[in-house]
């Protein structure tokens, strides 16, 4: 689902350039609610993968799944400015593998 997100961004670098731009808007733009209800659902997801991976034991017992669905998010963020603040929109496909691993050890469960 992670590397899912990330081609997507790289192969369609203009989406997170025109939802940052549109988010500048100053209101309660259509576009805002419509990001604010995909994000919202997309929490909602994670939560629910989070927790079953929790239930399996894959997954820290005591993680707290919105922080990590937050983080999760975050990531992904994170990774789309650097990209696009460097010009560099397949730097995104580099650097996504070792940033996600490093997300995976935090919240993986303790042998």
């Amino acid at each position: 689902m992670f590397m899912t997100h990330i081609d997507f961004v790289a192969r369609h670098p203009g989406v997170p350039r025109m939802l940052i731009s549109e988010l500048q808007r100053p209101g309660k733009t259509l576009a805002k609610k419509m990001v604010q209800t995909l994000l919202r659902r997309y929490r909602e997801r994670l939560h629910g993968l989070l927790e079953a991976g929790k239930a399996r034991g894959e997954l820290d017992a005591t993680l707290d799944v919105d922080a990590g669905a937050v983080l999760y998010i975050g990531v992904i963020q994170g990774l789309v400015l650097q990209s696009l603040l460097a010009s560099k929109v397949g730097q995104i496909r580099r650097d996504a593998p070792a940033v996600f691993a490093i997300y995976r050890r935090g919240i993986g469960a303790t042998q």
